[in-house]
């Protein structure tokens, strides 16, 4: 018997509005006829679909509806195709996988707030102590010699509107003790100056490290992200390069430094604002702890960045995770806080697009990692890191479509792509006039994990009628399809 099948219409607009613009207005009877949407993309937006045209609207108000939105619709329905039995690598890495036992994450962790208002009361007074102790260290020139400003990350230490969240990293990292915090504040100064960061800051330091280290857009809740691509030191040359002696090592950590310091100064330190990052690390084909020179510079590093630069870190996701790091967290992991557990995700290579499409939009992820978004340096002249996308979770033997309802002539351009394939692949329109011919956009094609990973299609539309975007999913693998489109008027 065929299943039932199950749909959801979305209402989406060709371009997304910044936050700070005002949504659409709604008609009053259509807001109530429609829900709101959700997570599941089971509901409907704000904006709505044209209504039949009113033959008693004024000529002005008919040209400010001209302009009509595509409706879209995704519907589920059983897999038309042939049942197909995981192949064996797929059997071998989810057994591994599960051999392994990697953790999704370590308990749950909740953001300080940096408003200065949802501080308690202790908290306050803490912060008042760290600020007095701070006056007569500047009073009495304990941190320098000089009665020049001291500044840290750009931003003075005292009589900022920036001051007191800086503060308050070092107050956190040292649980609201006041003069541990200080101690650790006069430290990071006293190496700030050593290290001479300030001109640090300013060189022009050159290193072949830009796909090691690297930001590229935003989590859900603002953070700037940052990659770190471990298996980039496969590369003997790039490793030898980096590592081989102490010179090389030395001049490895201050272009890091130097990375760490620049991205911070795009932070916003003001109450309430962004002043973490989160931190992507990507295990696949990583060198190990068998390297000895990378342990080494690795282990310094970690150690300067834990005096140093307290509480930056907003989450730490560990994908493409392999069974021996697992081996080293276990020897680490009691040692840490479960504060500190509590910030990290671990993924393995099969659940690593999933875990990060919890915490970062497909938009915003890059492509290597399961996304839509493409290295700054090439050029996607249709879409941007501000062009949505929708994700769907397409099940085990069932076929999703996802219809875009045209409502004027225009070009439809859009981006689909399935994490890992494995699926079958259409595209068609169909015209709104009952006699008309279908246009076969995509003929069904069967998608392999080889294939490109991102499909990019455009369809001119010169009547009325709809986009059919099909998946077909005939494997016992649940599948993440991640679309989104945009409409240029004709």
């Amino acid at each position: 018997m065929a299943e039932e099948p199950t749909t959801t219409t979305l209402v989406t607009p060709e371009k997304l509005p910044s936050p700070s613009l005002t949504p659409p207005e709604v008609s009053e009877s259509t807001q109530d006829a429609l829900p709101t949407e959700t997570e599941t993309l089971e509901k409907v937006t704000e904006t709505n679909p044209p209504e039949t045209a009113d033959t008693t609207t004024k000529p002005e108000e008919e040209t400010a509806a001209e302009h009509h939105p595509p409706t879209v619709t995704e519907t589920e329905t059983a897999s038309t195709e042939k049942q197909e039995v995981k192949d064996e690598a797929s059997q071998k890495e989810v057994a591994e996988e599960k051999k392994s036992m990697i953790p999704q994450n370590l308990g749950s962790f909740k953001e300080e707030s940096s408003k200065l208002s949802d501080l308690s009361n202790s908290e306050k007074n803490s912060l008042d102590e760290l600020k007095h102790l701070v006056r007569e260290a500047l009073d009495n020139h304990q941190f320098t010699n000089t009665p020049e400003e001291v500044k840290i990350w750009g931003i003075p230490l005292l009589e900022d509107d920036r001051s007191d969240v800086v503060l308050l990293k070092f107050l956190r990292a040292r649980e609201f003790k006041v003069k541990d915090s200080f101690a650790m504040l006069k430290n990071t100064i006293k190496w700030r100056k050593e290290f001479k960061i300030d001109e640090l800051v300013e060189e022009d330091l050159v290193d072949d490290l830009d796909k090691v280290v690297f930001m590229h857009g935003h989590d859900r809740e603002g953070h700037p992200v940052c990659y770190n691509v471990y298996g980039e030191f496969q590369n003997k040359e790039l490793y030898n390069k980096t590592f081989s002696d102490e010179e090389k090592r030395k001049h490895f950590l201050r272009t890091r430094i130097q990375f760490l310091e620049r991205s911070i100064r795009k932070l916003d330190f003001s109450s309430g604002g962004v002043s973490t990052i989160f931190q992507v690390n990507d295990m696949k084909n990583s060198p190990g702890l068998g390297k000895k020179e990378l342990r080494s510079a690795t282990k310094q590093a970690v150690e300067l960045l834990q005096d140093n630069y307290p509480e930056f870190v907003f989450k730490q996701a560990f994908i493409n995770v392999p069974w021996w790091y697992l081996v080293f967290y276990t020897v680490i992991g009691p040692f840490m806080t479960p504060r500190s557990k509590s910030k990290l995700v671990f993924a393995g290579p099969s659940r690593s697009a999933e875990t990060l499409f919890k915490y970062i939009s497909p938009e915003q992820v890059p492509v290597q990692y399961g996304g839509l978004s493409v290295d700054p340096c090439d050029c996607n002249p249709d879409f941007s890191l501000e062009d949505s996308a929708s994700e769907i979770t397409v099940k085990p033997g069932t076929k999703q479509t996802v219809e875009i309802i045209i409502y004027e002539k225009c070009v439809l351009v859009w981006e689909i792509r399935v994490t890992g394939w494995e699926v079958s692949y259409k595209a068609e329109f169909v015209p709104e006039e009952k006699d008309a011919y279908t246009v076969v956009i995509q003929k069904p094609r069967k998608m392999r994990p080889s294939d490109e990973p991102v499909l990019t299609h455009s369809f001119k539309v010169n009547e009325l009628g709809k986009v059919l975007l099909t998946v077909d999913n005939p494997t016992s693998k649940k599948k993440k399809l991640v679309y989104r489109f945009n409409v240029k008027p004709l």
